[in-house]
């Protein structure tokens, strides 16, 4: 299997720092976003990016508007939902978005590669289908 693409889109400089290396460890390709604007601006710039991990709680964009915007405009990206501020109501809220899956911080970090792999795996699929959709109705049209 490729190599995940991962966008993380957290406030704290410290903690992507520290998160980017710990995956890049673990063969996954990390590009970092400050912030809900940044990170659009990234999905945006980099289409082979397959999964973004979203800090629920920043100023501006928050998490949710964020996933909504994410969603919107790139609704083949997964997205991993990450918070130190978990309230169920939060949680369900972007399940309800389109949420791949919702972590705690700090999560373990063979946890979040094991939802990366699982997010890229989906996504992948996903994008087969459209292949195999065009495919068809190619073919349909020459028949």
């Amino acid at each position: 299997m490729t190599m995940a693409k991962v966008l993380l889109i957290d406030d704290e400089s410290g903690f992507l720092e520290v998160l980017s290396k710990r995956l890049e460890t673990r063969n996954l390709s990390i590009v970092t976003a400050l912030s809900g604007e940044a990170g659009l601006k990234a999905l945006g710039k980099d289409h082979a990016l397959d999964v973004v991990i979203l800090d629920v709680k920043m100023p501006g964009l928050d998490g949710i508007q964020t996933l909504q915007m994410i969603k919107k405009d790139f609704p083949l990206v997964e997205v991993i939902m990450l918070t130190g501020h978990a309230t169920v109501e939060t949680a369900i809220e972007g399940m309800k978005l389109g949420a791949f899956d919702y972590l705690m911080k700090p999560c373990d970090i063979d946890l979040l590669v094991q939802k990366v792999q699982e997010a890229k795996e989906k996504k992948a699929k996903h994008e087969e289908k459209i292949v195999q959709a065009q495919l068809k109705e190619i073919t349909s049209r020459m028949a």
